[in-house]
């Protein structure tokens, strides 16, 4: 099967895959797509046709001419705009990957939104931008960083959100610490876009009088010393450190806030013996609701190793917490309090999507590479089921959920496919190549064979893979060959430079690149590194086991 995959690889019309075009984008968009060279096919049709559907409908959720000039990223579905804590940050940075114009656009209409305070709108719209919370998730200045770094964006543009986000910077430390702790404060339930989330039960959805700087003096509760808004400041803080470093700035003052955030995270949100982050009330008590808030804390870099390992084996990888048939939940599933309902916008119970295309953050942080497959296992599955892209989908049987066309769910799909399946670009220069087949999760067992080409720096790329491994061709001739369960990391012209185990089992085969052999031996999570052809290994952080209760 594999070398009538290559051939039809080579030979897919991608402008006939994608087909006609909801709106009309003009061209540039389109040619960028086809400037990237990506393209995807599998021995299953079904796959195969998922995979464009979702590249058609992401086309859907691009609005053309901008405020700002360009294209910008929709949320999509029934959320006509784009939205900070999402849209605007880790949907941009994976579609960065793929329509890099877009991406740079739309991290930078929110700059150009900016109010004259420094608040950034938590949403723009065809009506403008709006100012009426804060709601923050994933940290901009990562993936405004990791977007500059993979493309080459030009200074001046990084220079230039690197203001606005400072300034953002100060507005949070002045109208978000009214109590200095020297953490952040939420003062709704939409600050951290957890609709209906028992987390913020008995608070206002929105601010008061839908002024982000007010808290409702009447609410018993509010503020909340928030742990994931804490967590995404810390992280903001870190980054702008190392985008002050790329400017030639002075990133340690940077750092410092950094550290002082982090040390207000676990001083008011943690709780040692849970194991656990908890937003505290205005009378010192701690919200003890088990969401996808410890994820959130973890996606912005939080902990060491070893927490990220309790983590997993506590709640994460926990069938009693979060690690549902298809994970993650957004609720720990042995709370009261938990609600499957998907037919809704809600954070109560169902695995969101945006919780899904967050984790690779934080599993792969820890190089817990294993463990984040077994969450894109069946939740690819789920999506290759679908005949849609929800927002939310059914924990227990992987059904689709509330709305459709859905910008978060489209880009997982396409991010899972190019992690487990793909070539995958990374901001420090370097390239994944993966060689994992996605599996049925319900009924019998199937072998979906995948092919994936991408265009990196002029050169051609395809890897095709099998049951028995992956094989990597480039401009058209043979360059590595490797055994399933393992990614092959090369550099951007093809020279090998790590091989790390994607699979429970030990490894231990042979690599074919360049015309050399070498043989390998790895255990999950563990990495082989060539530097100047010397060859060395790491143990890896060894793996955590999914545990039921």
């Amino acid at each position: 099967m594999s070398h009538v995959l290559l051939s039809n690889l080579r030979n897919l019309d991608v402008a006939r895959a994608i087909g006609p075009l909801p709106q009309d984008l003009g061209p540039d968009v389109l040619h960028e797509w086809f400037g990237a060279g990506v393209s995807f096919l599998s021995s299953s049709e079904r796959l195969t046709a998922r995979y464009w559907q979702a590249v058609r409908e992401l086309f859907s959720c691009i609005t053309p001419h901008a405020g700002n000039g360009g294209a910008l990223l929709n949320e999509g579905g029934i959320y006509h705009g784009c939205w900070l804590e999402s849209t605007g940050t880790i949907n941009a940075e994976i579609l960065s990957r793929f329509l890099p114009s877009v991406s740079t656009s739309t991290f930078s209409a929110f700059a150009a939104h900016q109010r004259d305070d420094g608040l950034l709108p938590y949403k723009i719209t065809a009506q403008g931008a709006a100012f009426n919370q804060i709601q923050l998730v994933s940290p901009l200045a990562r993936s405004a960083f990791n977007h500059y770094r993979l493309n080459g964006t030009a200074g001046t543009w990084l220079a230039q959100m690197y203001q606005a986000m400072a300034r953002y910077d100060g507005w949070i430390s002045t109208y978000r610490n009214t109590q200095g702790t020297g953490a952040v404060e939420a003062f709704s339930t939409f600050d951290t876009g957890h609709d209906l989330s028992p987390r913020f039960w008995h608070a206002p959805d929105s601010p008061f009088k839908n002024d982000p700087s007010r808290l409702d003096p009447d609410n018993p509760l509010l503020p909340y010393i928030a742990p994931d808004l804490t967590a995404n400041i810390a992280c903001q803080r870190q980054y702008l450190g190392l985008i002050a470093a790329e400017l030639g700035q002075d990133g340690g003052p940077w750092q410092q806030k950094c550290d002082a955030s982090l040390k207000a995270l676990f001083a008011q949100c943690y709780d040692a013996d849970d194991g656990n982050f908890y937003d505290r009330d205005r009378h010192g008590r701690l919200v003890r609701v088990q969401s996808d808030v410890l994820l959130r804390v973890l996606a912005c870099e939080v902990g060491d190793g070893a927490q990220f390992a309790a983590a997993l084996d506590r709640y994460l990888l926990n069938t009693g917490k979060f690690f549902a048939k298809f994970p993650l939940t957004s609720i720990a599933l042995d709370d009261p309090r938990f609600d499957p309902n998907v037919s809704r916008n809600s954070w109560a119970g169902p695995t969101n999507f945006l919780t899904l295309i967050r984790a690779p953050h934080a599993f792969e942080h820890h190089g817990r590479h294993v463990e984040l497959s077994w969450i894109m296992q069946p939740i690819l599955a789920a999506l290759f089921a679908m005949d849609r892209f929800p927002q939310t989908l059914d924990p227990f049987t992987g059904e689709p959920g509330f709305t459709e066309a859905y910008s978060p769910s489209i880009l997982c799909l396409l991010d899972f496919i190019e992690r487990m399946s793909g070539i995958l670009p990374r901001p420090d220069g370097t390239v994944w190549f993966t060689s994992l087949l996605p599996k049925p999760v319900h009924h019998r067992h199937e072998t979906w064979e995948t092919g994936y080409a991408r265009t990196i720096d002029g050169s051609r790329f395809e890897l095709i893979n099998s049951s028995e491994g992956g094989e990597i061709h480039r401009d058209g001739h043979l360059l590595s060959r490797f055994p399933a369960g393992v990614r092959i990391t090369l550099d951007r012209r093809g020279g090998l430079r790590a091989a790390t185990g994607l699979t429970s089992r030990n490894v231990t085969a042979e690599i074919l690149h360049d015309g050399q052999r070498h043989a390998i031996a790895l255990e999950p999570n563990s990495t082989i590194t060539w530097d100047d052809d010397e060859m060395s290994s790491s143990r890896g952080p060894g793996l955590v086991l999914p545990r039921h209760g």
